[in-house]
């Protein structure tokens, strides 16, 4: 296999930073080589620790009294100069369980309560989003949405609308809009499942990672997002 000679940190910013790598191919050829990376330092880079510690989190929920609809954010993205459809997500903070950061992200871009449900390991774990340009990965968390959509937690520089769609809805924006890769393929399991999350298998009934009751409005406390007093912190992913 290929060999890794060096690497260098080419930028110095706060989400997301530039890696320059040289190395070396299996045919001996000289390789240079450009990563994205929300690492910190080269350190800490997976291709240095070889561990897969999620940088972000993905949230798949359903939403209504027959959930019967998908929670969808139309967003603007500068790397495309327009509007894509994508879940709710966001980064997990240092020392941040994904599942508690899935609630703390759903509260913040769009207002609802989020009860995660339990998958099997194989669902829920960080994979790799893009990875010809990024060491970037991403757990899934699927989950009920409840509550009232409201962008009082959203930050000034996002430019969310919250979405919440209907079979008949995601089939036309499947057909006609821009849509995240990992949230299109998950919205044909949407379509087609006759019922919501049966692709994940198990009695998925009660298998909550939050108490009986409403245990999620009591992680929004102790997380300090009351609707109206979340911390004003760009975030940008």
């Amino acid at each position: 296999m290929g060999k890794i000679n060096s690497v260098k940190k080419l930028t110095d910013n706060k989400f997301v930073n530039l890696y320059g790598v040289d190395a070396t191919s299996v045919h001996d050829t000289p390789v240079s080589y450009f990563v994205a990376s929300r690492a910190k330092s080269v350190e800490d880079m997976k291709l240095s620790t070889g561990e897969n510690h999620p940088d972000g989190v993905i949230i798949y929920s359903v939403y209504g009294e027959k959930r019967d609809k998908v929670v969808l954010i139309r967003q603007y993205r500068y790397t495309i100069g327009g509007y894509i459809y994508e879940f709710p997500a966001g980064l997990v903070e240092p020392g941040e369980d994904f599942h508690e950061g899935a609630v703390r992200e759903m509260f913040e871009e769009t207002g609802l309560k989020l009860e995660p449900i339990k998958v099997a390991e194989a669902f829920e774990k960080p994979y790799f989003t893009t990875i010809g340009m990024t060491d970037e990965s991403c757990a899934t968390v699927y989950g009920y949405a409840s509550g009232e959509v409201s962008k009082a937690a959203q930050e000034d520089s996002e430019e969310i609308e919250v979405v919440i769609a209907d079979r008949d809805e995601v089939r036309r924006i499947l057909k006609e809009e821009r849509v995240a890769i990992m949230c299109a393929y998950m919205l044909m399991h949407f379509l087609e499942d006759e019922e919501v999350f049966g692709f994940l298998g198990g009695d998925l009934n009660g298998g909550s990672y939050m108490a009986e009751g409403d245990a999620s409005e009591g992680l929004l406390s102790r997380l300090g997002l009351r609707r109206g007093l979340a911390s004003k912190v760009p975030e940008f992913c």
